[in-house]
């Protein structure tokens, strides 16, 4: 069962400590398989890595977690060659895929490298759910502020751009995310820009933004503006509905 329109969950969350396990799969990961409409059997997940190079070991964790979940989990590792030979009929199979963190220049250039880029977008507009965290929450936008480069964050601009917007990611845990975004957004770098506190995942139908939602309590989402004739950028918080 395909979601009834394209549909993305761009967060900084999604993953948790585990209880036996080290990771398990926190709140904003299980609404992105609610929004897939998938009931009365295992939802497929597709996890994708590229950000941190596809490595085994945290495969292996995520693995562990989705069997926690109860998930018919798989990877799409494209280090050092695609893992499957057709991988958009597989993805096409998917209720979710879901991508990680790391670099967001890195993922950008492999995808682009192997054709996911294009395949990614016809995935979407499918019906598959797109979501992720960090460097999985920036490339569904047109960029974002990112360490790719280094310790200081600088813009990246030439992401998938299926969303009209940009993104800041851990906004309240990073000391350099807010005051980054609000400079980027006031010289014209960046258009308008939503953030996420760490937890906060936005619901995109489209390329709208229709919902907020958190794992956490007390966290939000912003939506950062430049205004005309003004030398500040301007931020308004976008309160969340609590997934518990």
């Amino acid at each position: 069962m395909a979601a009834q329109q394209p549909t993305i969950l761009a967060t900084s969350g999604g993953l948790k400590a585990g209880r036996r396990s080290r990771l398990e799969f926190d709140a904003l990961l299980h609404h992105a398989v609610e929004l897939s409409g998938i009931t009365g059997r295992a939802p497929r997940v597709t996890h994708i890595g590229t950000a941190a190079g596809d490595q085994r070991w945290f495969n292996a964790e995520m693995d562990q977690a989705a069997r926690i979940a109860g998930f018919d989990f798989s990877h799409l590792n494209l280090f050092t060659m695609p893992s499957i030979d057709d991988p958009e009929a597989h993805l096409m199979e998917q209720d979710v895929v879901w991508v990680n963190g790391g670099s967001v220049v890195n993922l950008l250039a492999v995808w682009r490298a192997h054709g996911l880029d294009g395949i990614l977008r016809r995935v979407w507009e499918g019906g598959v759910v797109l979501a992720g965290v960090s460097a999985g929450s920036i490339c569904w936008y047109q960029g974002g502020t990112t360490d790719s480069f280094g310790p200081q964050l600088r813009p990246v601009t030439n992401a998938l751009g299926f969303l009209p917007y940009a993104n800041g990611v851990h906004y309240d845990s990073e000391d350099q995310r807010r005051p980054s975004v609000h400079r980027l957004v006031a010289d014209g770098t960046l258009g308008e820009t939503h953030c996420t506190d760490d937890g906060v995942g936005l619901v995109y139908f489209g390329t709208d933004l229709v919902d907020v939602v958190s794992e956490v309590r007390g966290k939000a989402a912003y939506r950062v503006t430049r205004q005309p004739g003004a030398a500040a950028a301007a931020e308004e918080r976008l309160e969340p509905r609590f997934l518990g």
